[in-house]
């Protein structure tokens, strides 16, 4: 544990060499990414962190952005003496890693990206009938059980019609969950300076594969490799083809 904004932040590090700090998705935590460190652990010095509110980590004192994870991942980062390392992350990790790139460039020297937020999904007419219908249903909820009088009443409302990780999350964390949901770094992925190697899932449901062509196309030093028949999870559900790609892109071009 260190203690980085009055949050105690869980971590690991194992191994020698060049650093690597790997970054893990929304709701997870670094036993979600221990496949990836296994990977590298022969050939670098990797560190693993729960980020802010998740794992072993304290939730953050007010709602956070993406931008206060970033600045937590550099505050570690210092903390631990990294000055240069090689930056992986996945799902909002990715997101994560993506504004430590463009904030903090002359400590990251490599990027990787699997199946990474950050792009603004395409949003269609069900999508909002979608939303303006929880709206409804909110409203009428009020009317009829009175949320003023038992807040217990909209907690229900929410585990009943909300999303699975708007469900799963609360108080501090669900109003960052809002934060975070509806930022777009694209305009600011041609900042990116380093390599950046973006791994994806072609039937990623969550992040899908428009996005990581998108991220390819903007980011100037980048390339994209598509695991065929994999999900948001394309390490996992390929993880040997991504073992293959990862190691080409740190290990053998060292």
């Amino acid at each position: 544990m260190v203690t980085i904004e009055n949050m105690k932040i869980n971590y690991i590090c194992v191994g020698e060499g060049e650093n690597v700090l790997i970054l893990h998705g929304w709701g997870a935590n670094i036993d979600t990414i221990m496949p990836i460190v296994n990977l590298l652990k022969d050939h670098f010095k990797v560190y693993a962190l729960d980020l802010p509110g998740f794992g072993k980590s304290d939730k953050p004192q007010f709602p956070f952005d993406s931008k206060n994870y970033s600045r937590i991942v550099k505050k570690f980062m210092d903390l631990m003496k990294i000055e240069k390392t090689i930056l992986i992350g996945h799902s909002f990790g990715g997101k994560v890693s993506i504004l430590t790139a463009v904030n903090y460039p002359k400590n990251v020297e490599k990027l990787v990206l699997i199946d990474s937020a950050g792009i603004r999904p395409k949003r269609r007419f069900k999508y909002y009938l979608k939303v303006y219908g929880f709206k409804a249903l909110k409203l009428m909820y009020k009317i009829m059980f009175g949320w003023n009088r038992n807040s217990n009443r909209m907690e229900e409302f929410y585990n009943r019609f909300g999303s699975a990780d708007y469900r799963n999350a609360s108080g501090v964390m669900r109003k960052t969950l809002v934060k975070v949901i509806n930022e777009d770094l694209r305009p600011i992925l041609n900042r990116v300076t380093c390599p950046a190697l973006l791994i994806w899932g072609d039937e990623d449901k969550d992040t899908p594969l428009y996005m990581g062509r998108i991220m390819e196309k903007e980011i100037p030093d980048s390339g994209l490799v598509v695991l065929e028949g994999t999900g948001h999870f394309s390490y996992l559900d390929d993880y040997y083809k991504f073992a293959l790609v990862l190691k080409a892109f740190l290990v053998d071009a060292k």
